[in-house]
């Protein structure tokens, strides 16, 4: 028995003395709000208090907790309780999973610097790593803890608009469940076997001898799955298996799946299986060399598929351009780093199998579930669990059809969890590219035409592989008017990690490439890197790249909010010692949705005989905040207080299909499609009044009040009718935004909604050693109609946060970092002070005019930097990240 105080209660836990004190909380005592992200001391999720110092709990043994005094983020006191309000009043928790940890890092802070600053804060919390928020609002919420002031939840007035805290942000604060969390009684726990090669075949010794160990419920292999085994999110490419049937073709893919009783011990180390490791490929350009192996059958050239847009005679226009700069950028792997690795719980209800788990796409995983597991769409439920971060990864099914398997099978409840290096070794990564071109423009100045080819690395299945390869082309040329291109890009397979989803879905990578011609190409005409932009910045009535017709097009006003912070910064930027000063500029687009395709979404209001509102609202929230922006539009929508809903989250089962969360669309479709039908639901109420279109709404109790002008009505929801859903009224709308395919050249509409950025990044480069240390972001972005400035600020944030990681130091190498000690990420030291300029161009098209935002903040991070390291050293930077032995060669290149 080990013996310790649990947040004020006295405890007797029976665990064995080297048991993990993480293991220990959650498992035995069920005390889950300190949640688990690494198990090596690397992400500080589940830092506790233990005897009033912050302790990292997976690192410290049980043994240890004997007679000790432990506070988690369940317990209660002045400092915890100031810190949660805090949180919510900043929104400094996105998507939850750090919070915990950084409450409690910032607990033992406050004990002894009730009022810190920023630097105390910064320190205190280093070793606790988000990767939503970029850390700026947890610094300050820290900071500014020792006030004693409540979160605005419900304004009065109209919602849209409102700096309101988020709906769920409460449960955030206390430790919300996410995957890894929800635990049914007797739960078997699942595990994979996965190929330690990126290229072998295999073969299983005596499965059936394995199976009948003690502790061992069961063994699944590829033969045990009953229906295709194949998917990928666009259905028509699906070519990945869930459990590979002979060969693996990357380091990491599930070969076979074991069932643990409860309480055994995982362990894997002597699985019967035998491999033999073939010839692997690598890299895109091995791949596309002629002879070389193909990764799948029939995929020539092991191309996955080639996107064009082609507009004009770019070779001609370039040939008769007064200036034209030529170059080509590389960029590495990146790993998506959420705090929380894939974790879920999958039982039958019935003929039901449900399955909870973290997920960005509900629908996609009931489907492909469904369909791997040979069953019918109304038998699979897909119940989200709160979603550590996703950034595009989680779109991507892992663990449903595994869990699903031995459920279905077993017909017992089974649990899987990832570890650190099993989620960084098995899922999607953002896709390398190699990215080379020329853009010229005339003696004044204006873009004259582009020709670009893209070719990035997709790994060994399709995944978003082409949506990268269509979406890259179209975004090519900024958002710039550019009157002739030649843009293309192709999808390769390799036997490197999948590649799939990342915030931006290869448009980060273009706009390095983009925007850092750019600068060379304004140097070369004469003119300031900012006025360059400003000069081609796409307006109202000019056509895209793709001939669409451009209008509510914000890029004009985001550059030229940022000519006050230029000049100043320009004015600064004078060296120190060795420290070279430089400042660098980017700009971004973004369409919103898919490219060219349907993209619909769903929503439902309801109004109940007793008077409850209810909104079934099935986007998942991973952080971004549409568990709020979503609602803020319906009630503003339907005309009733925001107060007055009550909401029913992503559940297939009782939520419409939203869409998926990807690719910047929640705010725009699914807001639309909650406007819409809070809308349709406003207008019955006022026909059953005959009142007109400027009445106002109240509810109370069981009654609709409806003042039109000197007259009210009461409208008796318990006396009306009940629906199948039971509902008194209700109102169900879908939206799906007007869009056109694109023709062989790339042409048409392939988007009803951008969203425009640029930003400006003040740095300093250490001239002996290469190190880059950030000063200040200025951000400007438009979004239309900004729904709640307190989200909009923390995506921007959080969003330059993940470019400033993409430019400086992340580089995801198969087999080498695999964790959060040798994968470095942002902490709370490298981001610099940000400067959000948050900018309204309505869209006609958009919820209120509101444009997506969550991608484009990420998008121009990385070449302002690079266009900053060049302003300040010469240096220019072709391969990133921009490492300092890296900066420290580009600058070696200038002197010669």
């Amino acid at each position: 028995m080990i013996r310790f105080t649990l947040n004020g209660q006295s405890i007797a836990c029976d665990a064995p003395a080297t048991e993990r004190l993480s293991e220990v909380l959650r498992e035995r005592l069920g005390a889950r709000g300190t949640k688990v992200g690494c198990d090596a001391g690397d992400c500080g999720a589940c830092t506790v208090l233990v005897n009033g110092k912050a302790v990292c709990a997976c690192l410290m043994p049980a043994a240890r907790a004997e007679g000790a005094r432990i506070e988690t983020v369940e317990g209660a006191g002045d400092t915890l309780t100031r810190l949660r309000a805090s949180f919510l009043r900043h929104g400094a928790a996105q998507c939850g999973i750090c919070t915990p940890g950084m409450l409690m890092a910032a607990s033992e802070l406050l004990s002894h610097t009730p009022r810190p600053s920023e630097e105390q804060a910064e320190q205190a919390l280093g070793g606790v790593l988000c990767r939503c928020t970029g850390y700026r609002k947890i610094l300050a919420a820290v900071c500014d803890a020792w006030r004693d002031e409540p979160a605005e939840i419900a304004p009065d007035g109209p919602a849209v608009g409102a700096r309101i805290a988020r709906l769920d942000g409460d449960a955030k604060v206390q430790g919300d469940v996410f995957g890894a969390d929800f635990a049914p009684e007797g739960a078997l726990m699942v595990k994979a076997l996965r190929s330690p090669h990126p290229h072998a075949a295999f073969a299983f010794g005596d499965l059936a001898a394995f199976a009948r160990r003690p502790g061992i419920a069961a063994v699944f292999t590829a033969a045990d799955i009953p229906g295709r085994n194949a998917f990928s999110v666009i259905p028509a490419f699906a070519d990945q298996p869930a459990i590979a049937a002979d060969t693996a073709r990357f380091r990491g893919e599930c070969v076979a799946v074991v069932a643990f009783e409860p309480g055994a011990l995982p362990d894997l180390a002597d699985f019967p299986i035998v491999w033999t490791p073939l010839p692997a490929v690598l890299t895109a350009a091995e791949a596309e060399a002629p002879g070389s192996a193909l990764v799948l059958p029939g995929r020539a050239g092991n191309l996955l598929i080639e996107g064009v847009v082609r507009r004009g005679d770019a070779a001609s226009v370039l040939a008769g351009s007064a200036h034209v700069v030529e170059g080509g950028v590389t960029t590495a792997y990146v790993e998506h780093a959420y705090i929380e690795p894939e974790a879920g719980a999958a039982w039958m209800e019935g003929e039901t199998l449900c399955i909870r788990a973290c997920t960005q796409a509900p629908v996609m995983d009931r489907d492909d579930t469904a369909a791997i597991l040979g069953l019918p769409v109304d038998r699979v439920r897909i119940l989200p669990s709160a979603v550590g971060g996703g950034f595009g990864s989680k779109l991507d099914v892992s663990l449903q059809p595994l869990i699903g398997l031995v459920a279905l099978k077993t017909g017992r409840p089974a649990r899987m969890i990832y570890g650190r290096g099993e989620s960084m070794a098995s899922t999607t990564k953002r896709h390398p590219a190699q990215i080379w071109g020329r853009i010229g423009c005339d003696a004044k100045g204006r873009i004259t035409g582009l020709e670009v080819e893209g070719r990035f690395n997709t790994g060994a299945y399709s995944s978003w592989g082409p949506t990268v390869a269509n979406r890259v082309p179209v975004h090519a040329s900024g958002p710039y008017f550019t009157p002739a291109i030649s843009a293309k890009a192709r999808a390769i397979h390799t036997n490197g990690p999948v590649s799939g989803a990342f915030r931006g879905f290869g448009v980060p990578q273009a706009a390095v490439w983009q925007e850092t011609l750019y600068d060379r190409l304004a140097e070369k005409a004469g003119l300031d890197r900012l006025e360059f932009r400003i000069l081609n910045a796409l307006r109202d009535g000019q056509t895209s790249a793709t001939g669409q017709v451009m209008e509510a097009t914000g890029i004009h006003a985001c550059l030229t909010a940022l000519r006050p912070h230029w000049a100043r910064a320009m004015g600064d930027a004078r060296p120190e010692g060795h420290w070279l000063r430089g400042v660098g500029v980017a700009s971004c687009w973004y369409g919103c949705g898919n490219t060219g395709l349907p993209n619909p979404s769903t929503m439902r209001i309801g109004l109940t005989g007793a008077g409850k509102l209810v909104l079934h609202q099935g986007a998942t929230d991973i952080g971004q905040g549409s568990n709020t922006v979503i609602p803020q539009i319906a009630a503003d929508a339907l005309g009733l207080r925001l107060a007055a809903f009550t909401f029913v989250g992503p559940d297939t089962a009782l939520t419409p299909d939203a869409g998926k969360t990807s690719a910047s669309r929640q705010t725009f479709v699914s807001g639309r499609a909650a406007q819409a039908a809070g809308q349709a639901l406003r207008a019955t109420i006022l026909r059953m009044a005959n009142a007109g279109d400027g009445a106002k709404l109240s509810l109370t109790g069981q009654f609709v009040t409806v003042q039109d002008g000197a007259t009210l009505h009461r409208i008796d929801l318990a006396a009306l009718p009940l629906d199948p859903r039971g509902y008194a009224i209700s109102a169900e709308e879908t939206y799906d935004p007007p869009t056109q395919p694109l023709d062989a050249n790339g042409q048409g509409r392939p988007y009803a909604v951008y969203g425009y950025g640029a930003q400006m990044v003040e740095l300093a480069v250490d001239a002996r050693l290469g190190r880059v240390k950030l000063l200040k972001i200025a951000a400007a972005h438009d979004l239309g109609r900004v729904i709640n400035p307190q989200l909009a600020e923390g995506q921007i944030e959080g969003g330059i946060a993940q470019g400033i990681g993409m430019a400086l130091m992340e580089e995801y190498i198969t087999g080498r970092t695999d964790n959060l000690h040798d994968y470095l990420i942002p902490t709370t030291g490298d981001v610099p002070p940000i400067e959000s300029l948050i900018l309204e161009i309505p869209d006609p098209d958009g919820p209120f005019g509101a444009k997506g935002l969550g991608e484009h903040v990420l998008i121009p991070t990385a070449p302002a930097i690079l266009n900053a390291i060049r302003h300040a050293t010469g240096a220019v930077i072709t391969q990133l990240p921009a490492l300092p032995h890296r900066i420290l060669a580009a600058m070696k290149e200038v002197r010669r």
